[in-house]
Protein backbone atom coordinates (compact mmCIF):
# COMPACT_ATOMS: atom_id res chain seq x y z
CA UNK A 1 0.00 0.00 0.00
CA UNK A 2 1.35 3.31 -0.94
CA UNK A 3 2.53 5.78 1.55
CA UNK A 4 0.41 8.83 2.68
CA UNK A 5 1.62 12.11 2.59
CA UNK A 6 2.90 12.67 5.76
CA UNK A 7 4.26 9.40 6.29
CA UNK A 8 6.36 10.62 3.11
CA UNK A 9 7.16 13.87 5.52
CA UNK A 10 7.89 12.04 8.29
CA UNK A 11 10.64 9.87 6.41
CA UNK A 12 11.51 12.56 4.85
CA UNK A 13 12.51 14.77 8.25
CA UNK A 14 14.25 11.54 10.15
CA UNK A 15 16.24 10.64 6.92
CA UNK A 16 19.93 10.81 6.92
CA UNK A 17 20.23 11.17 3.32
CA UNK A 18 18.43 12.77 0.68
CA UNK A 19 19.60 9.82 -1.85
CA UNK A 20 18.56 7.18 0.27
CA UNK A 21 15.25 8.57 0.70
CA UNK A 22 14.75 9.37 -2.86
CA UNK A 23 15.86 5.51 -4.26
CA UNK A 24 13.58 3.58 -0.59
CA UNK A 25 10.49 6.19 -1.65
CA UNK A 26 10.19 5.71 -5.36
CA UNK A 27 7.35 3.63 -5.47
CA UNK A 28 5.44 6.06 -3.64
CA UNK A 29 6.63 9.33 -5.64
CA UNK A 30 3.17 10.41 -8.24
CA UNK A 31 4.65 11.33 -11.39
CA UNK A 32 1.45 11.70 -13.71
CA UNK A 33 0.58 14.07 -16.61
CA UNK A 34 -1.96 16.05 -16.27
CA UNK A 35 -4.28 13.91 -18.93
CA UNK A 36 -3.45 11.38 -16.81
CA UNK A 37 -4.52 12.00 -13.64
CA UNK A 38 -7.82 13.80 -15.25
CA UNK A 39 -7.96 9.91 -17.10
CA UNK A 40 -7.31 8.11 -13.23
CA UNK A 41 -9.99 10.62 -12.19
CA UNK A 42 -12.55 9.95 -14.72
CA UNK A 43 -12.05 6.06 -14.01
CA UNK A 44 -12.25 5.98 -10.41
CA UNK A 45 -15.37 7.99 -10.79
CA UNK A 46 -16.91 6.31 -13.61
CA UNK A 47 -17.30 9.77 -14.91
CA UNK A 48 -17.72 10.42 -18.78
CA UNK A 49 -15.32 12.93 -20.43
CA UNK A 50 -18.08 14.60 -22.71
CA UNK A 51 -20.03 14.67 -19.22
CA UNK A 52 -17.16 16.81 -17.49
CA UNK A 53 -16.63 18.80 -20.61
CA UNK A 54 -20.50 20.01 -20.58
CA UNK A 55 -20.80 20.48 -16.92
CA UNK A 56 -17.67 22.53 -16.48
CA UNK A 57 -18.94 25.14 -19.14
CA UNK A 58 -15.57 24.89 -21.58
CA UNK A 59 -15.49 25.48 -24.59
CA UNK A 60 -15.27 21.79 -25.61
CA UNK A 61 -12.48 21.50 -27.99
CA UNK A 62 -10.34 23.42 -25.36
CA UNK A 63 -11.43 20.65 -23.13
CA UNK A 64 -10.95 18.02 -24.85
CA UNK A 65 -7.25 19.42 -25.48
CA UNK A 66 -7.27 19.43 -21.95
CA UNK A 67 -7.92 16.00 -21.72
CA UNK A 68 -5.85 14.78 -24.55
CA UNK A 69 -2.86 16.55 -22.91
CA UNK A 70 -2.08 19.00 -25.84
CA UNK A 71 -2.90 21.99 -23.51
CA UNK A 72 -0.74 20.96 -20.53
CA UNK A 73 -0.96 23.88 -18.49
CA UNK A 74 -4.75 25.41 -18.69
CA UNK A 75 -5.58 28.50 -16.41
CA UNK A 76 -5.62 27.32 -12.70
CA UNK A 77 -9.57 28.46 -13.26
CA UNK A 78 -10.26 26.11 -16.19
CA UNK A 79 -8.51 23.27 -13.80
CA UNK A 80 -11.23 24.36 -11.24
CA UNK A 81 -14.30 23.92 -13.46
CA UNK A 82 -13.01 20.72 -14.53
CA UNK A 83 -12.71 19.89 -10.42
CA UNK A 84 -16.15 21.24 -9.84
CA UNK A 85 -17.61 19.36 -13.44
CA UNK A 86 -15.90 16.28 -11.42
CA UNK A 87 -17.10 16.56 -8.05
CA UNK A 88 -14.25 16.71 -6.30
CA UNK A 89 -13.33 17.13 -3.13
CA UNK A 90 -11.12 20.28 -2.00
CA UNK A 91 -8.03 17.50 -1.16
CA UNK A 92 -8.74 16.22 -5.11
CA UNK A 93 -8.57 19.45 -6.46
CA UNK A 94 -5.35 20.41 -4.68
CA UNK A 95 -3.96 17.10 -6.34
CA UNK A 96 -5.50 18.30 -10.02
CA UNK A 97 -4.20 21.81 -9.79
CA UNK A 98 -0.63 20.21 -8.63
CA UNK A 99 -0.55 17.91 -12.17
CA UNK A 100 -2.03 21.16 -14.26
CA UNK A 101 1.01 23.29 -12.28
CA UNK A 102 -1.48 25.88 -11.05
CA UNK A 103 -0.99 27.43 -8.05
CA UNK A 104 -3.52 25.49 -4.89
CA UNK A 105 -6.35 26.89 -2.91
CA UNK A 106 -5.50 29.10 -0.26
CA UNK A 107 -8.59 29.16 1.75
CA UNK A 108 -6.73 33.17 3.31
CA UNK A 109 -7.82 34.39 -0.59
CA UNK A 110 -11.67 34.43 -0.21
CA UNK A 111 -12.01 33.89 -3.83
CA UNK A 112 -10.05 30.21 -2.97
CA UNK A 113 -12.20 30.17 0.00
CA UNK A 114 -15.76 30.38 -2.26
CA UNK A 115 -13.99 27.61 -4.47
CA UNK A 116 -13.33 25.33 -1.43
CA UNK A 117 -16.74 25.64 0.24
CA UNK A 118 -18.24 25.22 -3.53
CA UNK A 119 -16.20 22.13 -4.13
CA UNK A 120 -16.83 21.04 -0.38
CA UNK A 121 -20.33 21.28 -1.10
CA UNK A 122 -20.54 19.90 -4.26
CA UNK A 123 -22.18 22.68 -6.30
CA UNK A 124 -21.80 23.04 -10.08
CA UNK A 125 -19.82 25.94 -11.82
CA UNK A 126 -22.60 27.33 -12.48
CA UNK A 127 -23.90 27.77 -9.01
CA UNK A 128 -20.19 28.69 -8.06
CA UNK A 129 -20.36 31.83 -10.43
CA UNK A 130 -23.57 32.77 -8.76
CA UNK A 131 -21.75 32.97 -5.68
CA UNK A 132 -18.73 34.27 -6.38
CA UNK A 133 -21.15 36.99 -7.71
CA UNK A 134 -22.90 37.59 -4.93
CA UNK A 135 -20.09 37.90 -2.67
CA UNK A 136 -18.43 40.62 -5.44
CA UNK A 137 -15.70 38.15 -6.61
CA UNK A 138 -15.14 37.93 -9.79
CA UNK A 139 -16.25 35.12 -11.34
CA UNK A 140 -14.99 31.21 -12.50
CA UNK A 141 -14.66 31.37 -16.09
CA UNK A 142 -14.85 34.68 -18.75
CA UNK A 143 -17.50 34.77 -21.00
CA UNK A 144 -15.12 34.09 -23.88
CA UNK A 145 -14.33 30.76 -21.88
CA UNK A 146 -17.71 29.43 -21.70
CA UNK A 147 -19.24 27.58 -24.09
CA UNK A 148 -22.52 29.63 -25.08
Amino acid sequence: MPKDTAELVNELRTAKGLEGFLVDNQKDFRKYTLAEYLQKLLDEKQLSKMEVIENSRLERLYAYHIFAGRKKNPSRQKVIALALAMGLTPEETQYLLYYAGAEQLYVRNPWDSILWFALDHHMTVVDTDLMLQKMSELPLLSGEEEIS
